[in-house]
């Protein structure tokens, strides 16, 4: 029996080796590699500044913050993502106003955004998190014309996006702030880590403090400038978000081979959207006209015929039943699968903080309950492609 994972990163030689450099020259701590990676990151997505955290939530944290989120304001999210943006809103002590998706592409529904803030008559609201899921961009040139329309900020999710793009455009590119994910199940890994990006240089600077807690130079600038041995000022409380040269190498080095990584998924992609194309038990992805998917996992849902749109509360848990046991025969055959992620308003917390029913929000619920996420990795052989195709006909 084989045994194939959901995920597993491209990590090769090259790797290993340029992470050992920030060992040996005694500078682990953030420093000459991140600074060299987040040049090569702005370059990859073509954005003006790019801001290496230590993950993708801190860089969600201090996207809101820079924007001036703050306590009584209310920011508007998709229910179907992970917990980390609604967690990044409730760390600003702002609140949560959970929004639905559309079932076909899993992100943000644009009509619930526009009932959302007509019906905003305190003007509570000040802002919208996009959330690129999956690797498929969410219809962004709509969210930021409902943004400007409404007076409102933007800080557009793209954890999973890293290689998709609307037209020619990155994904992260479209908001006031961009925020990308280093775990080690998206494209590029360094371990964990994050990246923010955006246009403004004020704003970028504000970021470069925040995330060294609040000093107004970097450990680098003062060990190369002058007078570095005097503690720079702080203006603003800060927190330590750094990356580490450690992750920065791996970071350089990985963003070396990102198109061939990309490229090698794509075709995996590819070859289940062949191969899956008359299993009737599973809705594919879909891809809009004009969108580059990335395909950071590839989710379908588990529908057994059943019309997306006419999926009620009782229909979902009774395909939940069947997906389950769908997803423990492959697992007995040694072939991992997931769930996409969670809607956020049936999780405990948010589920106690906001007084929410798992039905309010039908499309993530039945996203949550019935979504499958498949092996895909760089490396998966065609052997191991193989198997996947044909335990998932043989075991329905």
């Amino acid at each position: 029996m084989k045994n194939i994972p959901i995920t597993k990163p491209y990590i090769d030689s090259d790797d290993l080796e340029q992470i050992q450099i920030p060992l040996k020259t005694g500078w682990p701590v953030q420093g000459p590699f991140v600074a060299k990676f987040e040049s090569e990151f702005a370059q990859f997505v073509k954005s003006p500044y790019a801001l290496a955290t230590s993950s993708c939530t801190t860089a969600l944290h201090l996207a809101l913050l820079a924007l001036g989120i703050k306590k009584g304001d209310r920011v508007i999210a998709p229910s179907f993502t992970f917990i980390a943006t609604q967690n990044s809103i409730e760390y600003c002590n702002a609140e949560v106003v959970f929004c639905d998706i559309e079932l076909d592409t899993f992100n943000i529904k644009i009509s619930e955004i526009e009932k959302i803030l007509s019906e905003d008559k305190e003007k509570k609201i000040k802002a919208i998190i996009p959330v690129d899921l999956f690797g498929l961009s969410a219809n962004l040139p709509a969210v930021i014309d409902l943004a400007k329309k409404f007076d409102l900020k933007t800080v557009e999710d793209a954890a999973c996006s890293f290689g998709g793009y609307i037209g020619e455009q990155h994904s992260g590119t479209f908001a006031d702030f961009g925020c990308f994910s280093f775990h080690p199940r998206k494209a590029i890994t360094t371990g964990e880590g994050g990246m923010v990006i955006c246009k403004d240089e004020k704003l970028a600077s504000l970021i470069t403090q925040l995330r060294n807690h609040g000093a107004t130079k970097t450990d680098l600038q003062r060990h190369k400038e002058k007078g570095g041995s005097l503690l720079p000022n702080f203006n603003s409380l800060g927190f330590n978000y750094r990356m580490t040269d450690i992750q920065g190498a791996f970071g350089v080095s990985q963003i070396k081979k990102a198109d061939f990584i990309l490229d090698k998924r794509n075709t995996i992609a590819s070859q289940y959207m062949k191969s899956l194309q008359n299993f009737s038990w599973l809705k594919l992805p879909s891809i809009p006209e004009n969108y580059i998917h990335s395909f950071q996992s590839f989710v379908c849902l588990y529908l057994e015929g059943e019309d997306p749109s006419s999926l009620t509360y009782e229909k979902i848990l009774r395909l939940n039943k069947l997906r389950n046991n769908y997803m423990e025969k492959l697992e007995e055959r040694g072939i991992a699968t997931r769930q996409g992620t969670h809607a956020v308003h049936t999780t405990d917390y948010y589920k106690r903080r906001y007084n929410l029913q798992d039905k309010q929000f039908i499309n993530s619920f039945a996203a949550d309950r019935l979504s499958i996420t498949l092996p895909l990795y760089a490396e998966m052989s065609e052997e191991d492609f193989t198997y996947v195709i044909d335990h998932l006909k043989r075991l329905h």
